[in-house]
């Protein structure tokens, strides 16, 4: 009897480990740690914008640094392995990574990060929203694929959510670093005025990457990966993904906004 109790702590006490070891897979299958690196570049490429309007282009190596730091890799990936522990586990886990382990599916996440590393270029964006006005409206067998794969997952709308919450959590930001003077029911009120413009931006870019990330694939590899994001794995990952990225792009929109507000606080002085 006793030889039986302490195997079963060592496995409970195993559990946890093999778990969090399976989470670690799923990361680096997934290879968040690139998409992350990519979204930091994204954001020291806006922040140039930001010390242009908002800090009158004095923002320096000081601000490159600030905002270095609050895009870090390191966090975002973390905060979307904590929603990734809590919505997948199981066979839903082991099917999620069997997909994206090779395949279509590694196919599909190399493609993606590709597309959002190369969106980042200004020509190639404009370029990529003149294709799909081009196709807009049209009986584009690609453009339906893609419109399938952005329903089975709201992908829209759940973009929309997280672009208005990012937006209330930067001015948020501005308000608690006192370079904004307006009370939150005032912010939810503008950001509020923002959903019609914010959705058709989010439309238009949204078709316009997956466009492009997808253009190298053949159309039965896209029609696995649509069947894919409809099962119960497909959708759980879905919602993990918005989730994290979501809580990730709340947490730097806030410290992205309390930021500016510091530093123009600071030239004031």
């Amino acid at each position: 009897m006793r030889t039986f109790i302490v195997a079963v702590g060592l496995w409970l006490l195993a559990l946890p480990v093999w778990a969090d070891a399976r989470t670690t897979v799923l990361v680096n299958v997934l290879r968040l740690g690139e998409l992350a690196e990519i979204l930091q570049r994204e954001g020291l490429e806006n922040a140039e914008q930001l010390d242009r309007d908002m800090l009158g282009g004095q923002g320096g190596p000081g601000w490159e640094l600030q905002v270095r730091a609050i895009y870090s890799p390191e966090r975002i990936v973390e905060t979307v392995r904590t929603e990734l522990e809590v919505a997948l586990v199981g066979q839903e886990r082991e099917d999620v990574i069997r997909f994206f382990a090779q395949g279509t599916g590694a196919q599909i996440i190399a493609l993606e990060n590709e597309a959002r590393a190369a969106i980042t270029d200004p020509e190639i964006e404009d370029a990529a929203r003149a294709r799909l006005s081009d196709l807009d409206g049209t009986a584009d067998a690609r453009l339906a694929q893609i419109t399938a794969l952005i329903d089975s997952g709201d992908m829209v709308e759940r973009n929309v959510a997280a672009a208005m919450n990012s937006n209330f959590q930067f001015m948020r930001g501005m308000s608690d670093g006192n370079a904004l003077q307006m009370t939150e029911a005032e912010m939810l009120a503008d950001v509020t005025q923002q959903h019609d413009a914010v959705s058709e931006d989010t439309r238009s870019w949204l078709y316009s990457y997956l466009a492009l990330a997808y253009s190298p694939l053949e159309d039965d590899a896209l029609e696995r990966y649509i069947a894919f994001s409809k099962t119960d794995a497909g959708r759980s990952l879905n919602s993990a993904l918005f989730d994290g990225f979501g809580a990730a792009y709340e947490d730097v929109s806030y410290a992205l906004g309390r930021a500016v507000a510091l530093n123009m606080v600071a030239e004031d002085l």
